[in-house]
């Protein structure tokens, strides 16, 4: 059976579990900070905050921004619900724009259509998200943000390593918060980095730091930490705000320090995977996307998109080659569409829908597995 992504769990990552197992600290412990530490050196940003999941970080990140019932966020409708559901947690209406479909990334100029088509102060802010791994332009989104006086939350689920170069030449690792106020990711198993569950916001502005920090723990602060009323001893704390248990335990804090330390190998892994794809189906009915030299791509996933999506999803099963689809556009889920959502509403959205298809990418991928779903494909298409 060849899935279209699975985990790499080493005998490495196993006696990290069994060393927190052992230890004083199954939650709340030394191994939270050392992963938030180490996770934050390897995306380039200042602070980095440890959640139960992706899910999580994106809704602390809303609270932090202070989404509430008057907001209204823009976000892609090609992505995993949460990348919206974050707006609604906190009561906010989610205002969706289409792709550029040569990216499928959500496409500024439909973004900037939006701003223009309403007064300033309509919207508060952006959540871009880089889909199956390739980096959002966000030189010119914060650009965009700033004209409107938006904030910028970067879904960085998928792209843990991914980076591009900026018109002067800089390089912008995603998630590092050098362009967005906020950057969320996701632990989740088939991801670059697998803990199971977990997910981790990152910025570089120490007051959002200090309201996730409270978010996530039932909005608690702690002696010393800015408690407002007087200190009682040792033991103090005291809930200011409404928060969540959101916490991530220390046994897959250790596994994510395990993990991060073949972060650099897996992201290599993959760019070489990709490559070969790409050469694979240069010239054929399998169109993809190849990102211009200025972009590094973290393939979290690697999309085709092709006439007869549903046959070859079918035909792959039988060869046990096990695909997937990524996304069903948000604004057709059924709870969406009862906000007033549509088909038709986003027609690039939904003609990606149609064809798209994740095809097998993970490091421990085999060149002989690869080289057998490519000649499956093929033979299929043409």
């Amino acid at each position: 059976m060849i899935p279209y992504g699975k985990q790499h769990i080493t005998d490495e990552d196993i006696a990290a579990v069994i060393e927190t197992l052992k230890s004083p600290f199954l939650t709340s412990g030394p191994k939270v900070a050392e992963f938030e530490a180490a996770f934050a050196k390897y995306i380039g940003c200042k602070y980095a905050v440890a959640v139960a999941n992706g899910t999580a970080a994106l809704h602390i990140s809303c609270m932090a921004l202070g989404v509430n019932s008057s907001s209204k966020v823009i976000t892609t409708p090609i992505t995993f619900s949460a990348s919206a559901n974050c707006v609604r947690y906190c009561g906010g209406e989610v205002v969706f724009a289409d792709i550029n479909p040569e990216t499928v990334l959500l496409d500024i100029e439909k973004v900037r259509n939006l701003l223009e088509q309403h007064p300033k102060g309509t919207f508060e802010g952006i959540i871009p998200v880089d889909f199956a791994g390739y980096p959002v332009d966000l030189e010119a989104f914060r650009k965009l943000a700033d004209e409107y006086g938006l904030w910028v939350l970067e879904d960085a689920c998928h792209a843990p390593g991914g980076s591009f170069i900026d018109s002067s030449g800089k390089n912008h690792r995603c998630g590092d918060s050098s362009l967005a106020d906020l950057a969320i990711f996701s632990f989740h198993p088939v991801k670059h980095i697998a803990t199971g569950e977990g997910g981790m916001v990152t910025t570089n502005d120490e007051e959002l730091y200090k309201k996730l920090k409270q978010y996530r723990s039932h909005g608690m602060v702690y002696q010393g930490d800015s408690a407002l009323i007087e200190n009682h001893g040792g033991w103090y704390m005291e809930l200011q705000e409404l928060g969540y248990n959101y916490r991530m335990p220390d046994v897959l804090c250790n596994l994510g320090i395990s993990q991060l330390k073949r972060a650099d190998e897996g992201l290599e892994k993959r760019q070489a995977i990709a490559k070969r794809y790409d050469e694979a189906f240069a010239g054929t009915n399998v169109k993809t996307i190849i990102p211009p030299a200025h972009v590094s791509h973290a393939y979290h996933l690697y999309v085709i998109q092709i006439e007869d999506r549903k046959g070859l999803y079918d035909y792959l099963r039988t060869k046990q080659i096990f695909s997937q689809v990524h996304y069903i556009p948000v604004h057709l889920m059924p709870y969406y569409k009862g906000l007033g959502s549509k088909a038709g509403d986003f027609p690039n959205a939904e003609k990606y829908y149609e064809h798209c298809l994740s095809i097998p990418m993970y490091p421990t991928l085999t060149l002989e597995e690869q080289e057998f779903v490519i000649s499956e494909i093929l033979g299929f298409v043409q």
